[in-house]
C-alpha cells in the first residue's frame, strides 16, 4: 500500500509545502485541505452536498435570480448600463467560485470547472486597464472609487483574491490569479507608506494578502497586510467618508490592533482582522500582535461567547454589546461570524500550539456554523436564535447574501482543519474519517483516521510508513472529555466526573503525556501500527455564570462536541411549556431529523397545563426528546430551545 501511493503523496507534499511552506514562527503548520481525503460519515455527505446542492443554489441565484454575474458582464459591454444590487454583491461571486474551488478538488466535478471557468472569463474582462475591478463604481462612476472606506472596495477585493488563490490550488489554472494580483498591485501603487492612507471598513482584504504572499512568494503583500493593520487606530480618515457608521468601534478602529484588550463593534468584521492579524504574526514572528490577539480572545470566549460557539448577540450592529449580553430568542450569531471564529481559533492554534483554540473551533464548527445550512443543503440561515417561538425559517437567499457561500467554503474546505505538523511532530486536530500524509526527516508517514465522530467517541489511526522512523503524534483532547465546556468559566458542566481519555497501540494501553490539550504519543514507527484513542462521550447539563441573567435557572445539553436543543417537531408541537429539572435523567437514543443520523436525548419530563378556568397549574409527565441544534428548523417554522427551564417559576414567567 506505501509503495502504491508514495509518489502521489511525495507530489502532494510538495504542493502542500509550497503553498503553505514550513514557517518557523509557527508552531504547528496547516495540512492544507488539497492534501487532505475524507470519507468521513458525518462529513462526507455535507461535503458532497455542497458541491452539488448548495453550489447549484449559489448559481441559481448568483446567474438568474440577482444581477451578480450580469453586472459583470455590463462592464464588458461598457453600454452605460445600471449597476443591479448592492455595492458589495461581487464579493458573493468570489466566495461562491472559492466553494467551487474545494469542491473541484474535493470531487474532480468537471461541471463545476466548466461554470467557474466561465465566471472568471466574465470577471476578467471587467478588469480595468490600471487593475482595478468594482463593478458598483465602474458601472456607477469610476470617478468615486477609493473615496469611501465603508463601501467594501478592498472587501470585495480581498475575497477575490482568496478566490483566485484556492482556485489555483484546485485546477493550477492563473488566469484568476493573475487578476488578483494586477488589482493587488493597483491597490499597492494607491496606498501604503509615502503613498495614501487608508483603513479597511469591512476587514478581509488583510487575510487574503497574506494568502496570496504564501502562494506568489511576493513580500509585498505580506508588508501591505501588515501596513493595512497598523493603520487601525490612528484616526486617520484624512479626505475620506465613513458613511456606514459613526463610533469607529464598530470596526475595531478605536485603538491600533496591537493595544487592544476587548471586543466591539461588528462580530465578522473583528474576525476577519483578527485572523489576519494572526495570519500576519505567523509569518512576521510580531509577539504584540499575539499578545493582543490573546486579549481581544479572551474578552470574547470568556464574557461574549455563546454556548454553541456562535457571537455577536443583537441585529443592530451585527455585532456585540457588553459583557454578558447573550439574549437567547433574540441573539443574533451571524453564520458569517461562527465562520469567522473558525478562522481565526484555528490560527491561534497554528501560532501558539495550543488545543484550546481548537476546542472553540470545533464548538463554533460543529453548532454555531453548521445551524447556518439546512440538511437539504440549499436552505440557509442568516441569524442562529438559542430559542424560537416557531417564527424562525431558513431561506432560500438573502438580499445580504454573505453567508450561503460563506458556509460552503467553510464545509468544501473542511480538510485543512484537520491535521498540523511541525517538523517530526505530527497533530490530530479534529477527528474525522480521512487520509492524509506528512513529510518526516527520512519518510513520508501516511494516517489513516476512521471513527463515527461526533456521535460515538473511538478514534482509530492507522499508520503506513515505507520504513521505521522516530514521530511523535499528538491527539488533540477535547475540552468536553476533560470536564471543560468551554475554555474559561463562561460556562461549566454540572456534576462533572473526572475521566481521561485512553490510548492502545497495537491492542496494548499506552501510558501518554499530556501538554497544551494533546494526547503526545513519541516513539518509533512502523508500518500497520495502530493508535486507538477511546474519549469518554457522555451527556453533560451545562449550566452559564449567574451575569448571564438570560440562562439563570437554565442548563443546556451538550454530549460531546454537540449542544443539543428541544424541538416543537418532537414534543407535540410546543417546547415552551416543560420543565426539565436538575436531576433529570437524560438518556441517549439513535433517531433520525429527515435522512440525518443522529444521537438524540430523551428523557421524562414534566409539561405544564394551564387551567385558565380554576387559574391553576397543572403538570404531566411526558418523554421530551432533544436533537442537535444544528439540525433544528428542518422540518419547518417550530418552536426552539437549547437552555431549558429548571423550575415551574421560570417556566411561568416565559411561558407564552
Amino acid at each position: 500500500m506505501v509503495n502504491k501511493y508514495f509518489a502521489f503523496l511525495l507530489l502532494s507534499f510538495f504542493l502542500q509545502a509550497f503553498l503553505f511552506g514550513q514557517n518557523e514562527h509557527v508552531k504547528i503548520n496547516i495540512v492544507n485541505f488539497s492534501n487532505v481525503v475524507i470519507t468521513d460519515a458525518f462529513w462526507k455527505p455535507k461535503i458532497d452536498k455542497v458541491a452539488t446542492k448548495t453550489l447549484d443554489a449559489c448559481i441559481f441565484q448568483t446567474e438568474f435570480k440577482t444581477g451578480r454575474i450580469r453586472n459583470f458582464e455590463k462592464v464588458a459591454r461598457n453600454k452605460g448600463e445600471k449597476h443591479e444590487g448592492i455595492y458589495f454583491d461581487d464579493s458573493d461571486v468570489f466566495k461562491a467560485i472559492e466553494a467551487m474551488a474545494y469542491s473541484i478538488k474535493n470531487t474532480g466535478s468537471k461541471t463545476l470547472e466548466k461554470k467557474a471557468d466561465e465566471w472568471i472569463d466574465k470577471i476578467a474582462a471587467a478588469q480595468q486597464p490600471d487593475g482595478y475591478l468594482n463593478t458598483y463604481y465602474i458601472l456607477t462612476g469610476l470617478e468615486n472609487r477609493w473615496q469611501d472606506m465603508s463601501m467594501h472596495e478592498d472587501y470585495c477585493g480581498g475575497h477575490m483574491i482568496e478566490a483566485a488563490v484556492a482556485y489555483y490550488d484546485a485546477t493550477g489554472k492563473r488566469k484568476f490569479l493573475d487578476v488578483a494580483i494586477k488589482w493587488a498591485d493597483h491597490f499597492d501603487q494607491t496606498f501604503g507608506p509615502g503613498k495614501k492612507d487608508w483603513v479597511t471598513g469591512h476587514q478581509e482584504l488583510e487575510l487574503a494578502l497574506v494568502k496570496l504572499y504564501r502562494t506568489t512568494k511576493n513580500e509585498k503583500y505580506l508588508r501591505l497586510a501588515d501596513w493595512l493593520i497598523a493603520e487601525r487606530g490612528k484616526k486617520l480618515a484624512k479626505g475620506y467618508t465613513w458613511t456606514e457608521w459613526k463610533d469607529t468601534g464598530y470596526t475595531q478602529d478605536l485603538v491600533p490592533v496591537k493595544e487592544q484588550s476587548e471586543i466591539t463593534g461588528h462580530a465578522v468584521r473583528a474576525m476577519y482582522l483578527y485572523t489576519g492579524a494572526a495570519d500576519v504574526a505567523a509569518h512576521t514572528g510580531d509577539q504584540d500582535y499575539l499578545k493582543a490577539m490573546r486579549r481581544v480572545w479572551e474578552d470574547v470566549v470568556y464574557r461574549n461567547m455563546y454556548i454553541t460557539g456562535g457571537i455577536g448577540s443583537t441585529g443592530s450592529n451585527e455585532g456585540f454589546t457588553i459583557d454578558y449580553d447573550l439574549p437567547n430568542e433574540k441573539a443574533y450569531c451571524e453564520t458569517c461570524a461562527s465562520v469567522g471564529m473558525v478562522f481565526w481559533n484555528q490560527r491561534m492554534n497554528m501560532l501558539t500550539g495550543n488545543a484550546e483554540y481548537m476546542d472553540v473551533l470545533e464548538k463554533s464548527l460543529y453548532n454555531g456554523a453548521l445551524d447556518g445550512l439546512s440538511l437539504s443543503g440549499d436552505r440557509f440561515f442568516y441569524g442562529n436564535p438559542l430559542a424560537s417561538l416557531g417564527t424562525h425559517s431558513r431561506r432560500e437567499w438573502f438580499g445580504t447574501a454573505c453567508c450561503p457561500s460563506n458556509i460552503a467554503r467553510l464545509i468544501a474546505s473542511l480538510g485543512s482543519y484537520v491535521y498540523g505538523q511541525k517538523e517530526n511532530d505530527i497533530y490530530v486536530n479534529l477527528f474525522a474519517s480521512s487520509q492524509t500524509n506528512f513529510q518526516l526527516k527520512k519518510n513520508i508517514i501516511q494516517i489513516q483516521q476512521e471513527t463515527n465522530y461526533p456521535w460515538s467517541g473511538l478514534i482509530k489511526l492507522t499508520v503506513h510508513i515505507p520504513k521505521k522512523e522516530n514521530a511523535a503524534i499528538a491527539l488533540r483532547i477535547p475540552g468536553w472529555a476533560s470536564n471543560k465546556a468551554v475554555p474559561g468559566d463562561m460556562y461549566t458542566f454540572m456534576n462533572a466526573e473526572n475521566t481521561s481519555p485512553v490510548i492502545k497501540i497495537n491492542g496494548q494501553l499506552y501510558t501518554f503525556e499530556e501538554n497544551q490539550g494533546y494526547a503526545w504519543i513519541n516513539r518509533e514507527w512502523k508500518d500497520g501500527d495502530v493508535i486507538e484513542y477511546q474519549l469518554q462521550m457522555k451527556t453533560n447539563k451545562v449550566i452559564a455564570r449567574s451575569e448571564v441573567k438570560q440562562d439563570k435557572s437554565r442548563y443546556a445539553l451538550q454530549r460531546g462536541p454537540i449542544i443539543y436543543c428541544i424541538e416543537g417537531a418532537d414534543n407535540d408541537g410546543d417546547v415552551w411549556n416543560l420543565v426539565a429539572p436538575i436531576q433529570s435523567n437524560w438518556k441517549e437514543q439513535d433517531y433520525q431529523v429527515l435522512d440525518e443520523k443522529v444521537v438524540s436525548l430523551v428523557a421524562e419530563l414534566p409539561v405544564v397545563k394551564i387551567d385558565t378556568a380554576l387559574n391553576k397549574i397543572n403538570t404531566e409527565d411526558k418523554i421530551i426528546r432533544a436533537i442537535p441544534y444544528y439540525t433544528w428548523c428542518n422540518r419547518g417554522s417550530n418552536p426552539m430551545q437549547v437552555w431549558l427551564p429548571s423550575t415551574i417559576e421560570d417556566v411561568k414567567i416565559n411561558y407564552r
